[in-house]
């Protein structure tokens, strides 16, 4: 199996928890006293979900969800479906989706729009990481970790051809990856 290289450390292990204990700190803060369930979208926001949800201290619930693009139109951008649903009810309850990272958008606003549909108290959306300059479409960030451009990243959950999600870092593929 071929390795694929990892360039310079754009976010360190002791950056990304001390950033995740904020963010925990923050959303216990905002959520205080009130039911709270926190959705990972699987498979890259599995390591951050983990330390986020260490990170709270408040009673929360867990559950996953994740998406896929089906199978005929993989080259076209926004065109997903859920291939792992909830297994909580989420109904009348405060409801913040987990990501690793925001590029444009499209993909968090139809999983927003998708579990809208279900009647939350609230929907709110948390991720690691955000590119503003990439976003197509407006999506509602309640927390976010790190502001970032343009850049192809491995590590921390992110992955190239489902290799690197476990390195304890975040660092950007060079170019010819």
């Amino acid at each position: 199996m071929e390795q694929i290289p990892a360039g310079q450390i754009r976010f360190s292990t002791e950056k990304l928890q001390k950033r995740t204990r904020e963010l925990g700190q923050e959303i216990g803060q905002d959520y205080a006293g009130q039911e709270l369930i926190l959705i990972s979208v699987l498979k890259g926001s599995l390591y951050f979900f983990a330390d986020l949800t260490r990170a709270v201290d408040l009673p929360i619930q867990l559950d996953f969800i994740s998406i896929g693009t089906y199978p005929t139109t993989t080259n076209q951008k926004g065109i997903v479906r859920i291939t792992k649903d909830l297994d909580l009810e989420i109904t009348g309850k405060h409801v913040l989706l987990v990501e690793d990272i925001i590029r444009t958008g499209l993909t968090t606003a139809y999983l927003v729009q998708a579990l809208q549909a279900r009647m939350p108290s609230s929907i709110k959306v948390c991720t690691l990481l955000s590119n503003p300059d990439e976003q197509l479409i407006n999506v509602p960030i309640a927390y976010c970790g790190f502001v970032i451009t343009a850049t192809r990243l491995i590590g921390y959950g992110m992955d190239v051809r489902e290799q690197g999600r476990n390195l304890p870092y975040i660092a950007e593929l060079p170019k010819s990856s």
